[in-house]
């Protein structure tokens, strides 16, 4: 349809938000006369997530559902999500309501404009520590910069056109970074800024560790800067040896500093190739991941025509 919206939105044990979410959405869409589907991705949630999202079915006949076999992650399930799409256009929603549903008509009427991708960007990070976001800040400046791509105000937050889309599904990553693919395939831009609203319920499946793992994947994703360490730690430790032979030398080191000194150079020298030997390992075994041509995601089931 040439004016139909399509809002994707990715669910991992969100019983408790996907009704609410449905019927808030809709009624955005609906008050702003927007024709629109609601498509939940049920990413292998272990609560009733899939049987809410039965439920909003029944209540709202453009509320359709994609269920995964098991936990594939964010990512893919925005990817099965835009793949199941028939809209004109599609927008990208947490289903924690933390993205404002009310911009989605002004991002609907940027589009109408002639604007391909309508970013979300954040004005305000909500209730998010100190630390969190120092680390969030801190990881977009390095990827922006190693992939030479303006990511720093990125979200999952965005409306796309459907050459956008269909763009983004033609990559053939097994491994996929929403924001990072969103940002490279380029189209005529615009941003919207939005204030992260409060979860009103559940909580969020983001720890340390993930967030650490999904940093690590995303870099990988986009640049070989990482493959570099080895070069660079043996240009460091050369020079280093250089320049502390040259102090012992000039200051007269006595025989037990030496051997001091070699113990320490031979014990760095072997933890900065262990370290080489994992950052090439984890490359490899993304080129191996690719090379077996598994699919991103398995659905198990499906709601909705």
């Amino acid at each position: 349809m040439d004016k139909l919206l399509s809002v994707v939105i990715p669910a991992f044990n969100e019983e408790a938000m996907v009704e609410k979410a449905a019927v808030t959405v809709a009624g955005v869409l609906r008050d702003a006369g927007i024709p629109y589907e609601l498509i939940f991705v049920d990413d292998g949630s272990r609560d009733g997530t899939w049987e809410a999202v039965l439920r909003a079915r029944e209540s709202d006949r453009n509320v359709r559902g994609v269920s995964f076999s098991r936990n594939f992650g964010k990512d893919r399930a925005i990817f099965a999500g835009l793949s199941k799409a028939r809209g004109a256009c599609a927008a990208v929603m947490d289903c924690d309501l933390q993205h404002p549903p009310e911009k989605l008509p002004e991002m609907y009427a940027l589009w109408q404009q002639g604007f391909e991708v309508v970013e979300g960007v954040k004005r305000d990070r909500g209730e998010e520590s100190g630390f969190h976001r120092l680390c969030a800040n801190a990881f977009y400046a390095v990827i922006s910069r190693l992939a030479r791509l303006d990511m720093k105000r990125a979200s999952d937050y965005k409306l796309m056109d459907r050459k956008a889309v269909d763009a983004l599904l033609a990559l053939p990553e097994e491994e996929v970074f929403f924001r990072g693919l969103a940002a490279f395939v380029g189209f005529r831009r615009a941003e919207l800024e939005f204030d992260v609203a409060e979860r009103t319920a559940g909580e969020s499946k983001w720890s340390f560790k993930s967030l650490a793992r999904y940093a690590v994947s995303s870099v990988t994703a986009f640049s070989t800067a990482p493959l570099q360490l080895a070069t660079v730690f043996g240009v460091l430790f050369a020079l280093t040896a250089v320049l502390t032979g040259v102090l012992y030398a000039i200051l007269g080191g006595k025989a037990g500093g030496w051997l001091v000194f070699l113990a320490v150079m031979a014990l760095l020298a072997a933890a900065s190739a262990l370290l080489s030997l994992g950052v090439m390992g984890y490359y490899l075994g993304r080129i191996f991941r690719q090379s077996l041509g598994r699919p991103r995601f398995i659905i198990s089931r499906e709601c909705g025509d």
